[in-house]
């Protein structure tokens, strides 16, 4: 193997067509084009002045070409399919059956690209009684379980914005799905397609706490496990000014590191597996954590073997010095994560901007084979919209 191809970007020369959606579908697209992938993302014409300025601060939609495009011409179809004669995988988030009714559904996409793979994204599933139903991550995470063990016990359930369904259970699930199936394509020259469901995904992600069930070491209540705020020793505590702090020394060792760090020797803290001394350990680390405001407790705790961390709000985690020298921000600012994981050979060139609607409509088109007078007339139409219309 070259060196070339040694450090070239993991999904460098495939090629994905997305069309536009929410969420969970632009994540998968955002983490293939991150790893190198040409992504061209269909997207419906602008038709509302000062809409652009806040799209190309979508950063998911980095890395991408736009064209837009009318599906609900006669001709969308035919351009669909001849830009997958050319592309390697699709991605859609549509209800179930809208592809289909468009004329681009799987059977249609896979006679004409029979190695495409063509992802799906939904909420519920493409079958099941819910199919069709709307929702959202709330909604996904709900029925799961995953909702209902999360949070205090003596208020309703939390959740962590829609991280867990839309980009955990949805977004992460379809791009490992597309990345899958494209090795399988590569190798058998056969495509097919990813049922991806947030509801699906979010379950899988509960087969560590169900596996905890099946061997009797977690409850069916909430905030009375290890891993939900049941134990003092997983927990978050105030501090003085306010702040909150976290702690999560699991293992026997890192609790007798924090110990040792706080000069506590009650007897209580050594005989921790007592659920009887659960009541006084809290209360104690909390009057402890609430004696000091937080930076002195990062100080005191932080990079040990405490498993201690400050919790911060998103705009003070991009100032932490970890996250700076990590460079987990784009060129250092403090608003576009930037691409993981990382890797040792394969280098990933920066991500472009976001594109305007439209911005390379004309260039996809003559890339895929029509020529200069047919994409003038498809825009002249406006079958398709972009910035070359004379």
């Amino acid at each position: 193997m070259s060196e070339t191809a040694t450090h070239s970007a993991p999904l460098d020369g495939v090629r994905i067509i997305e069309f536009a959606g929410i969420g969970p579908g632009p994540f998968a697209c955002m983490m293939l084009a991150d790893m190198g992938a040409e992504i061209i993302r269909i997207e419906r014409p602008v038709t509302e002045s000062g809409s652009e300025s806040l799209h190309q601060k979508d950063f998911m939609l980095r890395g991408r070409k736009s064209i837009a495009l009318n599906l609900k011409s006669p001709e969308a179809a035919g351009i669909v399919l001849k830009l997958l004669k050319q592309a390697d995988g699709l991605v859609e988030g549509f209800r179930p059956g809208v592809m289909e009714r468009l004329g681009i559904g799987p059977d249609i996409c896979l006679q004409t690209n029979p190695k495409l793979v063509y992802g799906r994204m939904t909420g519920w599933g493409q079958d099941g009684p819910l199919a069709n139903a709307a929702g959202h991550d709330l909604n996904y995470i709900a029925l799961t379980g995953a909702l209902w063990a999360t949070g205090e016990a003596s208020r309703p359930p939390a959740f962590a914005m829609n991280l867990l369904g839309d980009f955990g259970g949805g977004g992460m699930y379809l791009a490992y799905g597309m990345v899958c199936a494209l090795l399988k394509a590569q190798s058998t020259g056969h495509g097919d397609v990813i049922d991806a469901s947030i509801c699906d995904g979010t379950l899988n992600l509960m087969t560590f706490i169900h596996a905890r069930r099946a061997m009797g070491e977690w409850k069916d209540e909430r905030q009375a496990n290890f891993l939900d705020g049941g134990v003092p020793w997983y927990a978050v505590y105030e501090c003085a000014d306010g702040h909150w702090i976290s702690i999560a020394p699991l293992e026997p060792q890192f609790w007798s590191c924090l110990l040792k760090l706080l000069e506590i020797t009650d007897e209580a803290f050594n005989n921790r597996e007592d659920e009887a001394n659960w009541p006084t350990i809290r209360t104690r680390l909390e009057d402890k954590f609430k004696s000091r405001p937080r930076q002195h407790w990062v100080d005191l705790l932080e990079g040990t073997d405490a498993c201690f961390a400050p919790v911060l709000s998103p705009v003070d985690a991009a100032r932490h010095p970890h996250i700076r020298a990590r460079s987990l921000f784009v060129d250092g600012q403090s608003d576009q994560p930037a691409v993981a994981p990382r890797f040792q050979q394969a280098v990933l060139e920066p991500s472009t901007p976001v594109p305007a609607c439209g911005d390379d409509s004309k260039q996809v088109l003559l890339d895929a084979g029509f020529a200069e007078a047919e994409v003038k007339r498809l825009m002249a139409d406006k079958v398709v919209q972009g910035r070359d219309t004379d």
